[in-house]
């Protein structure tokens, strides 16, 4: 049974990729996010989209979470349970790493068009989304570390493929992936 795992930095365009690419294969999305999110519900939080992250209360939820490495364990246990069953596709920063199984894909991009990108998907002004970026690259690199030793951002070591989304559209970057794993005999 296949899964693929998508990693990259924080609008990047993993989310995008994962669903093109489970319209195309027939699989389920299930992101990091998504882990996250039901675990803040059960600690009485309310997430709704990705922006909600940079809310006050999902800044808050994420305080919380730095003083607790369970929270971020207890995803990742609940991520590989599923990438195990196969036919998913994961986004997830920390799974390439920690998972010996499926297909890893790192998505690479420009600080540039990374803000763009938050900026158009949470109406935001480039200026707010610069600065989310700033905090959210530099909180991922700390805490992965600190958890799991994970160089994030620096080590690709895991990947099977890292595509640039900086210049090609989603459908580009999927259609990329798909051909690599078809070059590589996994689909």
């Amino acid at each position: 049974m296949l899964s693929i795992i998508i990693s990259g930095m924080p609008a990047v365009g993993k989310t995008t990729t994962a669903n093109i690419l489970a319209k195309t294969l027939s699989f389920k999305v299930i992101g990091g996010g998504d882990i996250l999110k039901e675990m803040a519900r059960d600690r009485g939080y309310n997430p709704t989209d990705e922006s909600w992250w940079d809310t006050k209360d999902g800044i808050a939820f994420l305080r919380e979470r730095e003083v607790n490495p369970e929270f971020d364990k207890e995803a990742d246990r609940r991520l590989l349970q599923k990438i195990k069953q196969g036919n998913i596709i994961v986004t997830s920063y920390t799974a390439p790493w920690i998972s010996k199984l499926g297909f890893k894909v790192w998505l690479e991009g420009s600080i540039e068009k990374r803000t763009e990108r938050m900026a158009k998907r949470d109406k935001i002004s480039i200026a707010e989304s610069k600065a989310r970026i700033a905090i959210r690259d530099k909180e991922n690199y700390e805490l992965y570390k600190r958890l799991y030793g994970i160089e994030f951002g620096i080590d690709k070591k895991p990947f099977d493929i890292v595509v640039s989304t900086d210049n090609m559209t989603a459908e580009e970057v999927a259609n990329t992936i798909l051909e690599k794993m078809k070059e590589t005999g996994v689909w």
